[in-house]
């Protein structure tokens, strides 16, 4: 009997574990790279299963452009003391990012700025400019 019990438990791990490694895939990000951004929120998304911040950069011609930035789950972000309200259309902010590989502008939140100072995460260790 408790061989059949442990073989299920088994076979249930091993169904559940690659659909949670496949939700929580990074590979879209370049983890060898940080950029900053500096720009204005365009939108804070407060929604399952991540929260983005949509942010407006200036690029080398002075022209808008928007990233989209993901963070972690609304739930994490709320345990941190983050809430909806935390970022407000035109508030300036500093992003740092892992990049996305593929050149799309946009990226994983790493830590940054905001209007009222340090937002949260940890600071980068070596940053390259937007492109």
């Amino acid at each position: 009997m408790s061989r059949v019990l442990n073989r299920a438990a088994a076979i249930a791990v091993l169904l559940t574990a690659g659909s949670a490694l496949a939700h929580h895939s990074f590979a879209m990000f370049d983890q060898s790279k940080t950029v900053a951004l500096q720009g204005a929120v365009k939108d804070f998304r407060w929604t399952n299963p991540h929260v983005f911040i949509q942010v407006l950069v200036k690029n080398e011609k002075g022209a808008d452009e928007e990233w989209s930035i993901e963070m972690t789950s609304p739930e994490h972000l709320a345990r941190a003391g983050w809430r909806p309200s935390t970022l407000k259309p035109g508030d300036k902010v500093t992003l740092n990012i892992h990049p996305m590989r593929d050149g799309i502008m946009g990226g994983q939140y790493l830590s940054g700025s905001g209007p009222s100072g340090p937002l949260l995460g940890s600071a980068p260790a070596k940053q390259e400019p937007a492109k």
